[in-house]
């Protein structure tokens, strides 16, 4: 039996992140991330396409980044405080700078 495109896709971020995939059963809701690393609780979300929008936003960040700049699109609700707002980028550019401070 085939595994999963989730599945594949959590095992492939922990091996990029240097984490561990957490599996689903036994776990509730919110218990533990589907990857764990010492720094961070990772939830990965996979769909067979995102919102053209999204990837826009970060398109025209990588447009405008200069060589050196990571392209980052923030994500901000009206209405909400502006540290809950989310934070975007490509995983190549998150997993370099993660590298970076460790």
């Amino acid at each position: 039996m085939a595994e999963k495109a989730w599945k594949r896709t959590e095992r492939e971020v922990a091996k990029r992140l240097g984490g561990q995939r957490i599996p689903v059963s036994g776990r509730a809701r919110g218990s533990a991330p589907d990857v764990a690393t010492t720094w961070a609780a990772i939830e990965v979300k996979s769909r067979r396409k995102l919102p053209l929008w999204l990837l826009d936003a970060i398109a025209q960040a990588e447009a405008a980044a200069k060589p050196g700049q990571v392209a980052v699109a923030i994500l901000h609700q009206h209405g909400c405080r502006y540290d809950d707002s989310i934070v975007v980028m490509r995983l190549r550019d998150f997993t370099r700078l993660t590298r970076m401070s460790e």
